[in-house]
């Protein structure tokens, strides 16, 4: 029954991820690690269901082993290559050397993969008396070819290595360029895989609430939370910045960015199809501007939910029926202005209906819809719902792909069961939901 089970929480997540983007930073020593053709098969293999993946290969020791056997010498301030001009052509080689044993290991999976210079950068200059010469900044990502590239079925591979208008070269860290990447291509998911990189309460002073895995390993940080942990961990500065990356990536946008050891065979596969995971996930608060409703904003509610009623999408409430029932409800603000909602109705049977689903389609691009069922889920979670249900005459496919399941008119609770419409013939879905003890 375990792996019954495990299979359904893959294919759940399958339905969540497919055609969503992931950005996947890899250090070097896991390139080199014997263990890499695994990892770029388990890479493939998320390609092939559907994922789009763009790879930001890390290339610091490479460069450091090139520039040794050319006895080029450099230093390292404040975690920054500083980057001659003389310098600049080995560190190309290297480079691209990297992003290349990266494509030929995914051609091994017949994955298509593409070398390109889709980043343009700037030198960052003098600092501090400090003249960094052709190291740079990320400026600007081209997203337009990438995602042409991305839609033609191909994965992108970007090397360290950013240009400017004149055609300049600038070596680029390659944290930033995942972080800055994921952000401007809006990536639902940042990974960094490490080469060892694990973060154990034992080794920190934790704040109370953070979620600890079996075995130690600190499992997610919102990004309040972070910061407290920062604020308790000030003596370990020189272990946070792939945190403070991580922090960066989603105050930037990316909903969710994961820090993993890479070395760990099936530790990318883990860390997305279950819910234990392997690593250290941070976090934003993806249900910003959602909030329950208030009495008041019947109205708005209402003239949002029209529309729908009037294609026949949504059965059409009554001020007086959404005042009865308006602390079922949550919206969305944006700017003071409701621009969508949602319901979760109770049942004695400990089961929910999600309901009176309605979206701006100005605002649809914003993903607020599985946001806001989401919201509910973790809701119904919380109140120890064993599962909830939702009648749909349109949007089927919709809530299939958010994990619901098709059921029949014995799955609904009898006082819906009793009121069910047979002329509407909505269909019926549910989604099971597990208990905080599982």
């Amino acid at each position: 029954m375990d792996q019954v089970e495990t299979i359904r929480e893959v294919f759940q997540y399958l339905r969540q991820f497919t055609g969503t983007t992931f950005v996947i930073k890899v250090e070097y020593p896991i390139i080199q690690d014997t263990l890499f053709p695994v990892l770029m098969r388990d890479v493939a293999f998320l390609h092939q269901v559907g994922i789009r993946i763009i790879l930001v290969p890390g290339a610091k020791e490479r460069i450091d082993e090139i520039l040794k056997d050319y006895h080029i010498e450099g230093k390292t301030i404040r975690g920054i290559r500083v980057t001659s001009h003389e310098a600049m052509p080995f560190i190309k080689m290297a480079a691209f050397d990297v992003a290349n044993r990266v494509m030929t290991s995914l051609a091994a999976s017949s994955i298509n993969a593409v070398i390109g210079n889709w980043v343009r950068a700037r030198g960052i200059g003098v600092v501090d008396g400090t003249d960094f010469q052709s190291a740079g900044t990320v400026d600007r990502v081209l997203t337009e070819g990438l995602r042409r590239v991305l839609e033609d079925g191909f994965v992108p591979i970007l090397p360290c290595i950013g240009w400017n208008s004149t055609g300049r070269p600038y070596n680029i860290s390659s944290n930033e360029l995942a972080v800055v990447t994921a952000a401007r291509i809006g990536a639902e998911k940042l990974f960094f895989l490490t080469a060892g990189t694990v973060f154990r309460a034992s080794e920190f002073t934790v704040p109370e609430g953070v979620p600890i895995a079996p075995g130690g390993r600190i499992s997610n940080f919102t990004l309040a939370d972070l910061e407290r942990f920062f604020q308790l961990n000030q003596d370990k500065e020189e272990r946070l910045e792939l945190l403070r990356m991580a922090r960066r990536a989603c105050e930037s946008g990316v909903e969710r960015v994961h820090i993993l050891d890479g070395r760990m065979e099936g530790a990318l596969l883990s860390e997305i199809f279950s819910n234990l995971g392997s690593g250290t996930m941070v976090y934003s608060n993806r249900y910003a501007g959602i909030r329950p409703m208030k009495p008041t904003e019947i109205i708005d509610v209402l003239r949002l939910m029209k529309p729908f009623v009037e294609r026949g999408i949504l059965l059409p409430r009554t001020e007086e029926t959404l005042a009865e029932t308006y602390q079922d409800y949550i919206v969305f603000e944006i700017d003071d202005a409701i621009h969508a909602c949602a319901a979760l109705h109770l049942y004695p049977e400990g089961v929910g209906e999600i309901a009176g689903v309605a979206v701006d389609e100005q605002y649809t691009h914003l993903g607020v819809g599985p946001k806001l069922i989401g919201y509910l889920l973790e809701k119904a979670q919380e109140l120890g719902l064993k599962r909830v249900f939702v009648l749909t005459v349109a949007t089927i496919d919709w809530f299939l792909k958010l994990g619901f399941e098709e059921a029949d008119l014995s799955a609904l609770p009898e006082k819906k069961r009793a009121a069910y419409d047979l002329r509407r013939r909505s269909r019926i879905l549910i989604k099971e939901l597990k208990s905080e003890s599982t």
